[in-house]
């Protein structure tokens, strides 16, 4: 079954967690949009899915957890998590981005967020894997190719 590129929002202020989902819902369009503002829940959706691609927007602290150890409880489910990552904060002081350069995560956003850039973030992740189907579809021998690099 063909599924779209779901996004997974995760933010413990549920404010914040709604707008965030009412803005992505205004310009995506190709898959599912998931907002939790429990950390422990949003894990275990995540665990249970067959998907094993999404976008994740999440917030850098959430109670005693933080964005980075959700990523880290997923990371063997959804090996491109961290890339796939939009990690949002209050401040993005110091210490937060050299968690997200560490972590190999390119967007960081303040909030309040600002749609556009919402937006920029989430099409750069999206255009990535439009691309590479792209690219699988132009050249099939690329598939049998990778089939053979997973066995």
């Amino acid at each position: 079954m063909v599924r779209g590129l779901d996004i997974i929002i995760v933010d413990d202020d549920p404010i914040v967690c709604k707008s965030l989902s009412m803005a992505i819902k205004t310009f995506y369009t190709w898959g599912e949009i998931h907002s939790f503002t429990d950390v422990d829940e949003a894990r275990e959706f995540c665990l249970n899915q067959e998907m094993r691609v999404a976008i994740f927007v999440l917030d850098v602290f959430m109670g005693k957890q933080t964005g980075f150890s959700f990523l880290d409880a997923i990371a063997d489910k959804y090996q491109m998590a961290y890339e796939d990552a939009i990690i949002i904060t209050g401040q993005a002081s110091d210490d937060v981005v050299n968690m997200c350069i560490a972590a190999d995560i390119t967007y960081l956003l303040e909030k309040p967020v600002k749609l556009y850039s919402l937006q920029l973030a989430v099409r750069a992740i999206v255009s990535k894997y439009i691309k590479f189907a792209r690219k699988l579809l132009n050249d099939p021998s690329l598939i049998d190719a990778i089939e053979s690099i997973s066995e």
